[in-house]
């Protein structure tokens, strides 16, 4: 059970923000600082801070972060039961903790099948290519290449000739399904599902976005990343439910 915040732990060292991410990063890859200030700022843990205003971890800071990824990434818990949880151990309760958000779907279902995680969705690899490197990485030729860009699917960096990950993957994608017959033109109808939810996510990043204190970017980052995988499990989801009906 994770111990209360900083202020009501028993004294000991402290830690640097910096230090506190390489600590979780070993059980949660996915962590940023972003992430942690964010958790900061929804009152999920307290660190102290220095007359120059840095944070200062405890153990017990660390602990209560560890609780709170755990139960984002084992059992979907939104943050508010999360923090419900916490006050309680705050209180010297014992609230229960679930065996499963889902009991009645195996985690094979929701995670480990290659539906992207929200961490995925606000990671950048920095990986730029000129388009002689897109060919050859993902083996496609210039004219299955053209007709993507034709059709929207692949598109080089706003602003500049150079293509990311991205490109590579959709490129492959295509490349796969043109040997059942699919071609870029067949493939449009995914390019404008996409584009249609993606504005549904902006909706949700709008208000967030206008925000101007601290907090804002990290907090429109953790919802970006946590509504796109939603909404691609949805997707996804549906479309296996619908093949399976025909």
């Amino acid at each position: 059970m994770p111990a209360r915040s900083s202020e009501a732990a028993s004294p000991g060292p402290r830690m640097t923000i910096g230090q506190v991410l390489e600590e979780l990063r070993g059980d949660f890859p996915g962590v940023t600082i972003p992430k942690i200030r964010f958790l900061e700022d929804k009152g999920l843990v307290k660190p102290e801070r220095t007359a120059s205003g840095y944070r200062k971890f405890s153990d017990a800071d660390v602990e209560r972060l560890r609780h709170v990824l755990r139960m984002q990434r084992d059992h979907y818990l939104p943050l508010r039961v999360i923090g419900e949880q916490l006050d309680a151990m705050d209180a010297g309760l014992d609230p229960v903790v679930p065996e499963t958000a889902v009991p009645s779907v195996p985690v094979v279902a929701l995670s480990e099948d290659g539906m992207p995680s929200p961490e995925s969705f606000t990671r950048a690899d920095g990986l730029r290519l000129s388009r002689r490197e897109l060919l050859k990485v993902a083996e496609v030729d210039e004219a299955l290449l053209a007709e993507l860009e034709q059709h929207g699917l692949v598109r080089p960096l706003t602003g500049s000739a150079l293509y990311d990950t991205d490109a590579v993957l959709v490129a492959r994608t295509a490349r796969d399904l043109a040997e059942f017959g699919l071609e870029p033109r067949h493939l449009r109808a995914f390019r404008t599902a996409a584009d249609r939810e993606v504005g549904l996510v902006e909706q949700v990043l709008a208000p967030l976005r206008a925000g101007r204190d601290a907090g804002a970017r990290a907090r429109t980052e953790e919802t970006l990343g946590q509504v796109a995988a939603l909404s691609v499990r949805l997707h996804a989801t549906l479309v296996k439910a619908g093949l399976r009906r025909t």
